[in-house]
């Protein structure tokens, strides 16, 4: 992909590892009605999550928006050589759009703008974990990470991190330089004073995509837990194969992180039609066909899903992970931050487990 041209001094600067980031990016412009957006793609190893980047930023270019792709992980030399290919971008933009504050490459470009306008718009449900570090004043540390996080590399890293959280966090009322900070989010989060939330409801993908044709069956959404290091793999194939069998579920939606050799042992040991879907899934329910039945683990979709589908008769039911199935490895803020996944999400049902059904929830 061929650099886009340099945006004009008042345009917008996005920054996105992520299929996701980048639907949220263009459901974030779509609301604010936002022009000469720039959206520069850090693109990441994994050849999954490039090959959905990529079709994502055709999407973006549909929609009048100037796409940059950069190698930014592509040899030694590349940080260095995506930083000073950046650098005057950044200190001409006006605003910041960004979509994983935990990143280290993100932390870093944000020492390097002046924008004074700065928006967090969703990068899954670790968007509930970086607002609940801000609102506490703590280190910026994903949730499934375990142990002190204070190795070499992190403590080299550490000046970049503190900047860019404090960056990231709304200055004192009555501040000679006040600085905007904005989140644009469907998660259920409580923001401290000073960040301005605005709900993302998955207007544009309503509108571009859909409605879908349903089946009759039942989808299973996959989800990235054993690869993490958080839940077994053992314990989570035997959950998959329960679910499959009590509500007869045909397909299987990967998600872009699982493992190949995890997907083969699924096929065999289910009977499940494995999915690898080549755009985030919002998008691809939207567009159909899908089930009038989708199941899914504690995770994004089970937020997203019902607002990207509403108006459809499609529901979304969520199973929760039960302790014993995590592993020896996982952080200790695993549960918690699963539970809180499951027992916030609206217009879901709770299948049985270590939690009891309680149908429909409303909050």
């Amino acid at each position: 992909m061929s650099p886009a041209p340099v945006e004009p001094p008042t345009g917008t600067l996005a920054f996105v590892e992520s299929p996701v980031q980048l639907l949220n990016v263009l459901e974030w412009a779509h609301t604010a009605e936002a022009a000469a957006l720039t959206v520069v793609v850090l693109s990441p190893h994994d050849p999954m999550t490039r090959g959905q980047l990529r079709r994502m930023a055709e999407l973006a270019r549909d929609e009048g928006h100037a796409v940059r792709w950069e190698e930014a992980r592509g040899g030694p030399t590349a940080p260095l050589r995506t930083v000073g290919g950046l650098t005057p971008l950044l200190r001409r933009a006006r605003r910041i759009v960004l979509g994983d504050p935990f990143s280290r490459y993100v932390q870093l470009l944000l020492t390097l703008t002046k924008a004074r306008d700065l928006v967090v718009v969703d990068d899954g449900t670790a968007t509930m974990e970086f607002i609940g570090q801000l609102a506490r004043g703590e280190r910026l540390v994903r949730w499934h990470r375990h142990g002190s996080g204070r190795g070499a590399r992190d403590l080299l890293f550490a000046p970049f991190a503190n900047t860019a959280r404090r960056r990231l966090t709304p200055a004192p009322e009555g501040a000679r330089r006040a600085r905007a900070i904005g989140l644009f989010s469907s998660m259920p989060v409580e923001v401290p004073p000073g960040v301005q939330v605005t709900t993302n409801d998955f207007a544009w993908t309503r509108a571009r995509f859909g409605p879908p044709l349903l089946t009759r069956g039942t989808d299973i959404v996959g989800t990235s837990l054993v690869e993490t290091g958080v839940v077994d793999a053992d314990r989570y194939l035997e959950a998959v194969r329960t679910l499959a069998r009590a509500h007869g579920a045909t397909r299987y939606f990967a998600h872009r992180r699982e493992s190949t050799d995890k997907l083969r042992r699924l096929a065999t040991e289910t009977g499940l039609e494995i999915v690898r879907p080549d755009l985030p899934l919002e998008l691809i329910a939207r567009r159909g066909p899908i089930g009038r039945l989708i199941l899914s683990f504690p995770s994004t979709v089970v937020h997203t899903l019902p607002l990207a589908l509403r108006g459809t008769e499609v529901e979304v039911a969520v199973c929760d992970i039960d302790p014993a199935w995590l592993t020896e490895h996982a952080s200790p803020r695993a549960q918690g931050f699963l539970d809180g996944v499951t027992g916030t999400a609206r217009e879901v049902r709770r299948l049985p487990g270590t939690a009891e059904p309680r149908g429909l929830t409303t909050g």
